[in-house]
């Protein structure tokens, strides 16, 4: 702890230790960790980004926008990815770019902190919130020159940290308005990400819940679970494996796959009489709260924990949680989730022995019908049967969201009925179109989907009904991916 203390008191120069935000500190703990040097920086050349993603296009127009009002301001505007790989920059002050390029800070290269250290885009990716960084608050002596405010662009949908809008200008010019500035112009990418993502809703912002797990009564609907594909079951013995080894164990896969569902039923297993804990990172703003709410219960004896997305945990949050799981020791099993291995944060990803991988539920369409109808018994309380042709569509479908995707189709179509029919699904999941949808052609999609899937009828009463010839409801049916099919 001395050397890190002699390293902070060092980068502060002439301020006091006290005056150094316990953020900042963080970060320049871990610029310390990721052995970055305090000279020169000197970040990974990539070069290589989807220039055609709808962050890009959308964060590149709200840029464009912004060019004319600060055209005589010595700012560049930067747009990053989730890595703080620098995608486009845009400024008019040919002095400030010059000097840009000699620190690299230009399109191509990585600022994340773990190539550059401690600085405004870095650390407005790691923490999830908008920051600023000043002067010789930067942990590279090279970039004291200059002051960057940025803020990160969360996806609309999926609450994943697309990238983040930064704001670069010199040290000594006056940075008043350029975090609110930057905020509004990660904002207004967000909302125009929404805007043009065909009708989906936003997605809340994480409240950190934290719900005790218990254990399944057996009784059919009451949370008992139907026998599921062999890659299910695997996934779910590699767990057992993990925890009973080491009381260690990380689940990867895509959201929604049913990574928290394996790991209660294998901390279950292997303490059929303990008590699981399940928490839900919080939005950045939350941390402290969140963690204050449910780590003292790690101490306690028979007590296990799932943590769940820490890929979407603030670096500071996943800071204090690898700290205290180190500080109470072995024997406290305390599990984690996430999308993939390399987006854990690194002070957790340091406590992991074990990954395990949930394929999605694409890849595994023989669970499709048994949890189809499982969750529909839930929802409605009693047995529900599928319609062959309805079974058929859910299994065709590509389930994106996958469980969590198919809970929420199963429960809107079976309290409406004890046998589920084409009619009971949701458009989407009646068409496998790939290509984006005006919202002419998402209306015209799902009135053709409402008029065929009614029973009995026809080609030629479908034609009259949609005002449609019988080969342009072949044509649009093609275009649409439209699974259906009516009575000749």
């Amino acid at each position: 702890m001395a050397d890190s203390e002699g390293l902070v008191r060092a980068r502060m120069h002439s301020e006091p230790l006290a005056a150094v935000s316990h953020r900042l500190l963080a970060s320049w703990h871990r610029s310390q960790e990721f052995g970055v040097p305090l000279e020169d920086v000197a970040p990974a050349f990539s070069g290589t980004y989807d220039g055609e993603s709808l962050f890009y296009r959308c964060g590149r127009e709200v840029l464009d926008g912004l060019r004319d009002t600060l055209a005589n301001e010595p700012v560049s505007m930067m747009l990053t990815d989730a890595d703080g790989l620098v995608l486009d920059r845009v400024s008019a002050d040919r002095e400030l770019l010059a000097a840009l390029d000699r620190v690299h800070l230009a399109p191509g290269f990585s600022y994340g902190e773990n190539q550059a250290g401690t600085n405004g885009l870095a650390l407005a990716l790691a923490d999830r919130v908008p920051a600023v960084v000043r002067a010789s608050e930067h942990y590279s002596f090279s970039l004291t020159g200059y002051t960057c405010a940025a803020a990160p662009v969360l996806n609309p949908m999926t609450g994943a940290v697309e990238g983040c809008v930064n704001f670069t200008t010199w040290s000594e010019s006056s940075t008043d308005l350029l975090l609110a500035l930057a905020q509004s112009a990660a904002g207004n990418t967000a909302a125009m990400m929404l805007a043009r993502a065909q009708g989906q809703h936003a997605r809340p912002a994480p409240r950190g819940t934290v719900f005790r797990v218990e254990a399944s009564s057996g009784r059919p609907g009451a949370g008992s679970v139907p026998t599921l594909s062999t890659r299910w079951n695997q996934a779910l013995a590699s767990s057992e494996t993990a925890l009973s080894q080491h009381d260690s164990v990380l689940l990867v896969g895509e959201p929604g796959t049913g990574r928290a569902t394996i790991l209660a039923r294998a901390l279950r297993t292997i303490r059929p009489r303990g008590r699981i804990l399940s928490a839900g990172v919080p939005a950045a703003r939350d941390v402290d709260a969140w963690l204050d709410l449910w780590t003292p219960e790690l101490p306690k004896p028979d007590t296990a924990v799932i943590v769940r997305d820490v890929d979407r945990l603030p670096a500071r949050g996943a800071d204090a949680l690898a700290e205290l799981i180190s500080r109470v020791g072995d024997g406290v099993p305390v599990t984690l989730t996430a999308s993939d291995y390399d987006a854990v944060p690194a002070a957790l990803a340091q406590l992991v022995r074990s990954v395990v991988e949930v394929p999605p539920l694409r890849d595994r369409p023989e669970d499709i019908a048994p949890l189809a109808r499982h969750l529909a018994l839930r929802a409605r309380g009693r047995e529900v049967s599928l319609t062959g042709d309805a079974e058929r569509a859910l299994v065709g479908y590509s389930w994106p969201g996958n469980v969590t995707e198919l809970a929420t189709v199963m429960h809107e179509a079976a309290v409406r009925a004890d046998v589920v029919g084409v009619d009971h699904l949701p458009p989407e999941v009646l068409s496998r179109t790939t290509q984006r949808l005006t919202r002419i052609e998402t209306f015209e999609r799902d009135e053709m989907i409402r008029v065929l899937s009614r029973p009995g009828i026809t080609m030629n009463q479908a034609g009259e009904e949609l005002g449609m010839s019988r080969a342009t409801i072949y044509r649009k049916r093609d275009r649409y991916g439209i699974t259906l099919r009516s009575h000749a």
